[in-house]
């Protein structure tokens, strides 16, 4: 790992490096890893729920939903859900985890030392999810993972494409389909206004993405400013777009749904595609990690809805909703698949 100023831009003098900074992990080293070829062989046209199973549910709650609910007798709308947890969880990407850290052993150290019990309790549990987070985040760089996704989303056939973002957030992953396949357009999508200066307005401007220069087929350094990204605050629901994108993405999108609306959630990436588009879908993998990972961080993310899905349970809700599965696998956290309208 070579070590660059924390205030310099990324340029493709870079290319093979990779840095933790203060917030973030950059990393231009290019992936050595096939996700799809790893990937163990399934027909998703025979598989069954009775082999795939059910996906696991995440139930415990964040308290900050359990008190809304509370004063207001009734269940957390599904707005107002997303509001909180796109507040909740970008606080994290905000801050330098490891002063958080430090400050939370200090604020610990103290309401020990004072007797405080149950501060002192709150304290530690801080403590533990910084040091997680940053071990997550920055050092393991799961969250964002980009040289697995780079592997998950190359040799597509793509040039210049349109590609549609729902439920965007800060919107990385199509900036990262951007760099790959440049000179297209990103329209970006979230209900939520706080994402559009929240999110994504909060995500580093020097975040270096590893993708090719179309002249020359050579790798090439991107960043944000330099890709044609709109963002339109709406609901999915209300999009007046046609059948005019190359790619619809959505990210940890369809987990959030019960079954009985996932045709819902399938149906707006089919909605969007020009014929021969590929719809590309994540979800957070069922493990022992992830559901730790999900009880730790409950009250910064368990305000909806939520699954924790094996790749299998996601290529099943994909063919039953329309979808052929031209590939799969999985990646650090999240399981992927690259699919095509029936």
């Amino acid at each position: 790992m070579t070590s660059i100023s924390s205030s310099s831009r990324w340029t493709n003098a870079d290319l093979g490096r990779t840095e933790v900074r203060d917030t973030y992990r950059a990393d231009l080293r290019p992936g050595s890893r096939d996700v799809f070829a790893d990937a163990r062989p399934l027909d998703f046209s025979r598989l069954t729920w009775k082999e795939a199973g059910r996906p696991f549910r995440v139930e415990n709650w964040s308290r900050s939903r359990r008190e809304w609910e509370a004063q207001h007798e009734e269940s957390l709308p599904v707005p107002v859900a997303w509001q909180l947890f796109n507040r909740s969880f970008q606080s994290l990407f905000d801050a330098d985890p490891v002063r958080a850290r430090v400050a939370a052993l200090r604020t610990a150290g103290m309401r020990i030392s004072s007797l405080q019990v149950k501060a002192a309790y709150a304290a530690i549990s801080e403590v533990a999810r910084w040091t997680i987070w940053n071990q997550a985040h920055r050092v393991g760089d799961t969250v964002w993972d980009p040289r697995a996704k780079r592997s998950l989303f190359e040799g597509l056939d793509l040039e210049r494409p349109r590609i549609l973002f729902l439920g965007a957030a800060e919107g990385y992953e199509a900036m990262l389909l951007s760099a790959m396949y440049p000179g297209g357009e990103v329209v970006l999508v979230d209900y939520d206004e706080f994402c559009v200066e929240g999110r994504f307005g909060a995500f580093p401007t020097d975040y270096p993405f590893l993708g090719v220069n179309p002249a020359t087929g050579a790798r090439k350094v991107w960043h944000r400013d330099e890709m044609d990204i709109s963002y339109l605050v709406s609901d999915i629901r209300d999009l007046d777009f046609g059948k005019e994108f190359d790619v619809v993405v959505s990210i940890g999108l369809v987990e959030h749904f019960p079954d009985q609306y996932k045709p819902m959630a399938f149906d707006w990436h089919r909605r969007f595609l020009r014929p021969g588009g590929y719809a590309i879908l994540t979800t957070p993998r069922v493990a022992l990690r992830t559901k730790a990972f999900y009880r730790l961080f409950g009250d910064l993310m368990n305000f909806s809805y939520r699954e924790l899905q094996n790749v299998a349970q996601l290529g099943l809700y994909a063919h039953e909703n329309g979808f052929e599965v031209l590939r799969h696998g999985e990646i650090k956290s999240h399981n992927g698949i690259i699919c095509r309208s029936r």
